[in-house]
């Protein structure tokens, strides 16, 4: 038995929010405040240990609810019958292995079928209640409207302090319909009405991110933590003997405990080790007895580090360490409630969700990725029945900021939380991106596959990011944080964030960046994108000895060459053809075959895009922005449009090379940047063939720039300029 589904509507930012959950692990991630809390917090007021009162503050229920609300309290514009309050839906699937005597009450359809129990929990209110909720606004109002501004003012004090009065929490089960694969919601059992014990159906327990870690001398968390563990696990068979051994030696020493709580704490000590990437013998925690007064365990016991010959107290280790193994003491104390092993008789409930929020905190990114390989093992540990437990289902819900959890996780296993463009947080599952790129007609599936082993290995963190940059190789990117800066700088805008304190990805994908473009669409940011123009021309292909290659036909057989732009009639870059393809062939149809001649003459404006009827086109709406080499005058009064990065940085910074040419180490045939013709006094070798004859390694020009550089205290960039195309994107990405 397992949860399919979960729906929830009208909670916070979750206006209406549907999350598919599997089988055993989920990983939902996004940026900050896109709902990953408000999630765990609804999970909790409707099935977690808040649910046994009526915990809702007015300010769950989301804007558009209260505004709702007060229109129809205030004038009866809205009929209230057909108004939802917050509501969660559970869909619960079983098959012919599960025990059904908890749900089999719960059935609305003797469909064999259907194999789906839906349990709807929501917070509502009824016409009766709402209709006493309006006379005592009423009533309110005429005592209380001097202290408020306006009436909405005054509704939202009264709804406030007494919205529990008027809202109610009901349990439900809900018929699904398998014909319209979705929920009837007319059709009903009234679980409170009919004493249904839910605990014995659902079984929620969570570890929260605001954990009580701390490293303050004295402060005793893990030693706290190692009782809880104790309180939970003393009736569990497996460490009955160690539970003998501690209670007779109550009377005895210190020393002694401690050799007992050895046996006692070995699982999770154990745990420990694997997760904490530890030195075998250099630091190890051990929970050892400290006794002041005659209580089991409680104040008693405490953990300590155990290195060499020596106990260190647990306040001697940073953060990291400590929230670490705070959550495995928490995780291993829950999955024993989970199996009740307090209770020899008592059988877990039939599905139990675990939430794990945000278990990064305080954490470097080598045990980030030790925690994330390691959660799955200790979960099935905990929930298979090995070393004589109780069995159970359990599926576990992990939320996360990091992107080095992400790069460790499996991509199916992925949920990402983004807002919408009214606000609201929708989720989207990883698998989907599988289908939409299963649609394409060429390579759809090994793009999905590139993408995918891509993100995971190297770039996640785009996952968490607002906007992002794609370029296409080394030079862009050590480059482009230095540019993002010196726009920073010159840019004395102060009512427009600067581009390096925004939350913005940069990307290296090659000139692939067509590749990214439905996932860039899927998570729903703006991205730039930096390419080269790669301009060519037809020529005769021939072989070695220079003689013209044939086709079939007997005509002769054409190649796309390399040239400059001024000598061109083509691209070869791929993403330019593609972004670009519907516009390409309207201006073919109109103006011939030279293609450079499209690219050469498009409009700054023209290269924001947005993707209509699956189809790229220009808008002054679009998320997307390309940038190519484009026609720049230099100091010289000179006009140049550059094929590609180097020869565009060449064509404006000259004399920055010309007058550090001994500091350019990366660079071949420094002399060729100041020869000139005698003749004409004009520089010898165009940008075109510095570029060409000069670079030996792109990574070591780009780094002779940075070393050449203007400094003060600080890098300011100052004595070379920025190609008008890498400007121009990133002034749009930094003010869009």
């Amino acid at each position: 038995m397992k949860i399919a589904k979960i729906q929830l509507k009208n909670f916070r930012l979750l206006k209406d929010l549907e999350l598919d959950l599997e089988e055993m692990l989920s990983i939902i991630i996004g940026k900050n405040n896109c709902g990953k809390t408000s999630l765990l917090s609804v999970l909790n007021k409707f099935i977690g240990d808040k649910s046994s009162s009526n915990s809702f503050a007015y300010d769950d229920f989301n804007i558009e609810f209260k505004s709702k609300l007060y229109c129809s309290i205030k004038d009866n514009k809205i009929v209230w019958e057909k108004q939802d309050g917050i509501s969660l839906i559970i869909f619960i699937e079983y098959n012919e292995k599960d025990k059904l005597s908890n749900i089999s009450d719960l059935m609305l359809d003797l469909n064999p079928d259907n194999r789906i129990v839906v349990l709807k929990f929501e917070y509502s209110l009824d016409i009766d209640n709402f209709n006493k909720m309006k006379e005592k606004f009423e009533e309110y109002k005429n005592k209380h409207s001097a202290l408020s501004t306006n009436e909405l003012e005054c509704f939202e004090n009264f709804a406030k302090s007494q919205h529990k009065k008027f809202f109610k929490i009901r349990r439900k089960a809900v018929q699904y319909d398998t014909d319209i694969q979705d929920v009837n919601l007319d059709e009903f059992i009234d679980l409170d009405k009919k004493k249904v014990d839910i605990s014995k159906i659902i079984n929620f327990k969570y570890v929260g991110a605001r954990r009580s870690i701390t490293n303050i001398e004295n402060d005793g968390t893990l030693s706290d933590l190692s009782s809880k563990y104790y309180e939970k696990t003393e009736i569990n068979d497996s460490q009955s003997k160690a539970i003998d051994n501690f209670e007779n030696a109550l009377i005895e020493t210190d020393s002694k405990l401690s050799a007992v709580y050895d046996d006692l704490f070995e699982d999770v000590v154990e745990k420990v080790k694997k997760f904490g990437g530890m030195k075998k013998d250099e630091t190890v925690i051990k929970v050892i007895s400290s006794l002041q007064r005659r209580e089991l365990l409680k104040g008693n016991t405490t953990v300590v580090y155990d290195d060499n010959s020596h106990y260190l107290p647990e306040s001697y280790n940073g953060l990291g360490y400590l929230n670490l193994i705070s959550m495995i003491f928490e995780i291993e104390t829950l999955l024993s409630e989970f199996r009740k092993d307090n209770n020899k008789e008592a059988k877990p409930a039939d599905v139990n969700l675990l939430f794990i929020e945000e278990p990064e905190a305080h954490t470097h990114p080598q045990m980030q990725y030790i925690f994330i390989k390691n959660i799955r093992d200790i979960l099935e540990e905990g929930s298979n029945g090995s070393n004589n437990n109780k069995s159970f289902e359990l599926q576990t819900i992990i939320t996360t900021h990091s992107s080095h959890i992400v790069s460790e996780c499996e991509f199916d296993n992925i949920k990402y939380f983004r807002k919408d463009s009214s606000n609201y947080v929708e989720a989207k599952n990883l698998k989907q991106l599988e289908i939409e790129y299963s649609k394409e007609k060429d390579g759809g599936k090994a793009h999905f596959k590139f993408l995918k082993q891509y993100l995971t290995l190297n770039r996640s963190e785009i996952f968490f990011a607002d906007k992002a940059i794609l370029i296409e190789g080394d030079t862009e990117r050590l480059l482009v944080p230095a540019m993002m800066k010196k726009i920073d700088d010159e840019d004395k805008e102060t009512d427009v964030l600067p581009l390096l304190s925004q939350n913005i990805s940069v990307i290296e994908v090659g000139n692939y960046s067509q590749i990214f473009d439905k996932f860039i669409e899927f998570i729903g940011i703006k991205a730039l994108i930096i390419t080269d123009i790669d301009s060519g021309k037809m020529v005769q292909d021939k072989d070695i000895k220079g003689i013209v290659k044939k086709k079939s036909d007997g005509t002769d057989k054409m190649k796309e060459e390399a040239s400059p732009v001024d000598e061109s009639t083509c691209t070869s870059n791929g993403a330019l053809k593609h972004y670009y393809k519907k516009e390409i062939e309207k201006y073919l149809t109109i103006h011939g075959t030279n293609e450079m001649d499209f690219f050469i003459n498009l409009d700054i404006n023209d290269k924001v895009l947005i993707k209509e009827n699956d189809e790229w086109q220009s808008s002054s709406k679009g998320y997307f922005m390309l940038v190519y080499q484009v026609t720049e005058v230099n100091e010289d009064g000179d006009n140049y449009n550059a094929r590609s990065f180097e020869d565009a940085f060449f064509h404006i910074n000259r004399k920055l090379i010309i007058e550090n040419k001994d500091k350019f180490k990366s660079l071949k045939n420094i002399n060729y940047f100041d020869k000139k013709e005698s003749s004409s006094g004009k520089y010898k070798y165009d940008s075109y063939e510095l570029a060409e004859q000069c670079i030996q390694s792109k990574p070591s020009f780009a780094m002779d720039v940075l070393l050449n550089s203007v400094c003060d205290d600080k890098p300011n960039y100052s004595n070379w300029k920025i190609p008008k195309y890498i400007k121009d994107g990133l002034i749009w990405l930094k003010k869009n």
